[in-house]
This record gives C-alpha cells, structure tokens and sequence, in this order.
C-alpha cells in the first residue's frame, strides 16, 4: 500500500496545491491593486527627470509579478507549518508561526502603501519614508520566515534585493527633482 502524504507532511497533495496557488493569487492581486488606482503613466511621473538607473517602464510589472509570486508562494509556506511549531506558542499564544504571518502582513501593509504615497499623492519624499520603512520589515519578515521554513525565508530575498534598489531608485528620483 502506498504511503499517503499530508499537508504537514511536506507532500504535494491538493490542499498543498490549492493553498499555494490561493497564496499566489492573494498577493498578486494585493500587491497589485494600488497600481490599478495610480502608477507611472501620470502626467506628472512623465514630467520627472529619470535617473540613469531608471529601468524600461515594461520591467516593473515583469519583476513585481515574480517577486509577489515568489512571495506568495513564501507565504503559503509558512501558512501550511500550521500550529505544529516545533519552538512551540509562548504565554501569549504568540508562535514563530503567528509572528511570521503578523510580521508579513506589517511589510505588505508598506508595500501597499508605497504606490499611493509616491504616485497618488505625487510625493517623492513620502514615498522614500515609505520604502525605507519596509526594507526593515522586509527583513524581519525573512527572520520570521525562517524561523517557521527556511525555503519561505529564502524565497524573499529577491524581494529583499529589489526593495533595495527601488529605495536607491526613489532617492535617486527625489534627489533629481
């Protein structure tokens, strides 16, 4: 008789599969949205002088459906660890597991909040504290992550590298005009 393998058990079976795609889609549509509502084709972005370490405009939305699906893929990750924390909950119920995902949702909050801050409300310096602000919950989130699974933490680093440049890129753009 063939062994069966469950979801905590590490196997690709369909709950496995559904969360991760379910992972996938969240953050993609999240992290996604505020581009809907403001982005780089506003008459004022088109105004700004770009600096030299400017991308082509096409690769942002190339990179940024990587990143969220490498993120999301992270996520489903440490989601699927379960309550079964080998570090086991403190007095407060607080899991490695519970601060991972909190500490997920606060980086994503900044994520979120950085296409508003520097296109909507058309505020370079705003933007800066926004994406300096989410380098250091990007790596608490990394921390967090490897806490619960070491390949979720690692899945992040990309996003880690590109936040990096795109807090040089905003401080370039905000040093230019």
């Amino acid at each position: 008789m063939a062994e069966t393998r469950t979801i905590g058990s590490g196997g690709w079976g369909r709950e496995r599969v559904l969360t991760i795609v379910a992972g996938v889609l969240l953050v993609n549509l999240v992290g996604a949205a505020p581009a809907v509502l403001s982005g780089p084709g506003s008459p004022w972005f088109q105004a700004l002088a770009k600096p030299t370490i400017y991308p082509p405009s096409w690769l942002f939305g190339v990179v940024w459906t990587l990143l969220f699906t490498l993120i999301g893929v992270a996520l489903a990750l440490v989601w699927l660890a379960g309550e079964s924390d080998p570090v086991g909950a403190g007095r407060d119920g607080w899991t490695p597991r519970r601060v991972a995902l909190a500490a997920f949702a606060g980086q994503m909050v900044l994520n979120v909040a950085w296409t508003p801050a520097f296109f909507a409300a058309a505020n370079l310096l705003a933007g800066l504290v926004v994406i300096v602000a989410l380098w250091p919950a990007v790596v608490v989130t990394i921390w967090a992550f490897d806490r619960v699974d070491r390949r979720a933490a690692l899945l992040l680093v990309p996003y880690l590298a590109w936040v990096t440049f795109a807090a040089v890129l905003n401080y370039r753009f905000l040093a230019l005009n």
